[in-house]
């Protein structure tokens, strides 16, 4: 009863400050944004149909600056005005990783040069701070003394190093993604299961999310003809799924609560299974991810707000949205829209999407907000409370990329 007691003083005494923060220490922007969604209800956001491509640039640009705020060639862990940093945050390591990824894609697709030179710089960087083992180290950059190993994150990484290799060869970064593909294939148990999750989650045994590895691990394997990492990362779906229920739920697969596990994770889990699928041509991998969209598809709301935690008789749990979560899940399902020629998946998509454009901010004058998508809604809800990951733009970004292939909108090089 005294460790309940002490607990419910210190989380009180830390809602208290971060109130205080708003509403006597943060830029008046930010301010205005907190007060804002506090009092809208998920009901009332009224959805942004159109400006995808303007929208995206305007996400790109974002993350532009959140690498250009950094000391280095990394991106910022993301704008949080209200937290030690104060704003821009330090390099981010893992999730610079697969951000690559969604830069060439621009580049790709807007015959636009600089985003794949950004990605370029960012793999570079990677291979510079890489661990002797070939792991990235969780959590924040920091001192290489300091540095602990998680599979998640060299995973994220080898992603964007294959997508850039697939640019253009360089011997150092690839040097750097074959370490990194060797550090995976020897952290995956028989079983199928990545066991190396680091300090800054939950610590957990298991953690199913690291199926997203696998997807890496394959394209590796393909880029450079090593049947057995393919392998290997047939092997780790297939660890994975023990771990579904035949709800399409899967268990041991959060971060922090995996009883309720958040909509990010979810989406890992669903994204991993369902693209080793598609390139191992494994129509049961397929299934198996369908599953996931399955059962939560009649969970969007009509305007398109998805809650941020389901238990696993996906049952919604609080009032507040993980807005990356539901991006991701939009990616899910505008992929399998291609697949199962569509049956209804691309317009739930559709309002997933259009829900988050309606809260991406444009125009306010701060440079960390323009452009830029919250961990929650509202912002001071339960994912990334009082700020902006870099990840959920990362996800927003590749969003509308898929909404904009589907409607044949092109993207725009610049706003």
């Amino acid at each position: 009863m005294k460790e309940s007691l002490v607990e419910q003083y210190w989380r009180a005494a830390k809602y208290i400050e971060r109130w205080r923060s708003i509403l006597l220490k943060s830029d008046p922007q930010f301010r205005t944004v907190v007060l804002t969604e506090q009092l809208r209800s998920a009901v009332s956001i009224r959805p942004v149909t159109g400006e995808t491509a303007m929208r995206a640039a305007a996400a790109l640009q974002w993350l532009f600056r959140a690498q250009d705020s950094t000391l280095d060639r990394g991106v910022s862990y993301g704008y949080f005005p209200i937290s030690a940093a104060r704003g821009w945050d330090v390099s981010y390591p893992e999730t610079t990783g697969y951000i690559m990824t969604t830069l060439v894609e621009y580049g790709r697709r807007t015959s636009w040069a600089e985003p794949i030179e950004r990605a370029r710089s960012m793999a570079l960087w990677e291979a510079e701070i890489q661990m002797p083992t070939g792991a990235v180290q969780g959590g924040k950059l920091t001192l290489s003394t300091k540095q602990t190993p998680a599979a998640f994150n060299t995973g994220m990484v080898l992603d964007g190093l294959v997508t850039v290799l697939q640019e253009r060869a360089d011997p150092v970064i690839l040097k750097a993604a074959e370490r990194a593909a060797d550090f995976l294939a020897h952290d995956l148990t028989n079983e199928g299961l990545f066991i190396t999750n680091g300090e800054f989650v939950a610590g957990d045994a298991i953690k199913i999310y690291n199926v997203l590895c696998a997807w890496a691990l394959h394209r590796f394997g393909r880029m450079t003809g090593s049947g057995r990492h393919c392998d290997l990362a047939i092997k780790a779906v297939q660890g994975a799924l023990r771990f579904q229920k035949p709800n399409g739920w899967f268990a041991e697969n959060c971060l922090s609560d995996s009883r309720r596990p958040l909509t990010h994770t979810i989406g890992y889990a669903a994204q991993g299974v369902l693209e080793v699928g598609i390139a191992a041509e494994r129509e049961d991998f397929v299934a198996a991810s369908e599953k996931v969209w399955q059962a939560i598809m009649p969970r969007i709301s009509g305007n398109g707000f998805l809650a941020g935690r389901f238990d696993a008789s996906w049952r919604p749990i609080g009032h507040w949205s993980c807005l990356t979560g539901s991006a991701q899940l939009a990616i899910v399902a505008y992929r399998l829209s291609q697949l199962r020629s569509d049956r209804g998946y691309g317009d739930a998509a559709d309002r997933l999407v259009n829900f988050l454009k309606a809260l991406q901010r444009l125009g306010t004058g701060n440079t960390g907000i323009d452009g830029a998508l919250a961990g929650s809604f509202p912002i001071m809800g339960g994912y990334m409370t009082g700020g902006y990951p870099n990840w959920a733009t990362k996800y927003f970004v590749d969003a509308l990329m898929a909404q904009a292939l589907r409607s044949g909108q092109p993207l725009l090089a610049k706003i």
